[in-house]
């Protein structure tokens, strides 16, 4: 039941996210960080949150609250939200943004969903269950229907050329050292540049094998596609500790991370 709740919550934030996209005033302001907000942010957030409450469950969304640590430290169970992850990829309308929910169980994730509005892309998770995609039309979709034509993943890809996902907005020098090592370590090497979780999903996908982050995120950027990684068979190393990532920490400023086998 968690799972179609965010699934239908995933796809109607969808719906107006889309609606904005294709309007002509994204009402676009700066946060405090002066990263962006535009009303699509907050239109999906209040949709996503609709949907999430009935499950009883609490939520630490990227445009919610924010919440303390000495209230959220107890928590067994918590959603974690990002309602439109890549706001610059929806300001530049490259179409390379998602909508991020993912269900976190004794700080590991355990249930994730991934849904990008422009293809109609679905990706999504359970720990029991594995890791599945399909398409989407938001214009006539029941979610039963949805999970029973789903594609699980990986799926095996024909270039075996080792490959690489890089941020598109956010490169660092440390990224670009670890790509230099994998060149000299696999020889030719792919480079694929993608915006927003969507470099999770591709990894999950089999379309990429590694996928490099020497810079800043937050719990809500990763959450959702370490769970599509990890229950699709893939790793979410966190670069400090050496261990899996973990979640609902008292700092939500991730550490850097590779994912990958």
């Amino acid at each position: 039941m968690n799972l179609k709740t965010a699934i239908t919550a995933a796809l109607e934030a969808g719906k107006v996210i889309l609606d904005i996209y294709h309007s002509d005033d994204f009402g676009v302001a700066l946060k405090d960080d002066k990263s962006p907000l535009t009303k699509a942010d907050i239109a999906a957030h209040n949709m996503i949150i609709a949907y999430l409450n009935e499950t009883g469950i609490p939520i630490l969304s990227e445009e919610g609250n924010s919440i303390p640590y000495n209230v959220r430290k107890d928590w067994k169970q918590l959603w974690i939200v990002d309602p439109l992850d890549g706001t610059k990829e929806f300001i530049k309308r490259n179409g390379e943004f998602t909508v991020n929910i993912a269900l976190i169980e004794n700080q590991k994730p355990v249930l994730g969903v991934i849904f990008v509005p422009v293809s109609g892309e679905l990706y999504f998770s359970t720990k029991e269950t594995g890791a599945f995609k399909v398409t989407v039309d938001l214009n006539n979709f029941e979610v039963d229907a949805l999970m029973e034509k789903c594609v699980k993943l990986p799926i095996q890809r024909e270039d075996k050329t080792f490959t690489i996902l890089a941020s598109r907005s956010h490169r660092s020098v440390e990224t670009d050292d670890y790509i230099n090592a994998m060149r000299i370590k696999h020889g030719t090497v792919n480079l694929i540049s993608k915006g927003s979780s969507l470099k999770f999903c591709m990894v999950a996908e089999g379309l990429a094998d590694c996928y490099p982050r020497f810079g800043p995120t937050m719990e809500w950027d990763t959450a959702a596609g370490q769970a599509i990684c990890e229950h699709a068979g893939f790793e979410v190393m966190d670069w400090e500790t050496q261990k899996t990532m973990l979640y609902n920490r008292e700092a939500l400023l991730n550490n850097w991370f590779v994912v990958g086998k």
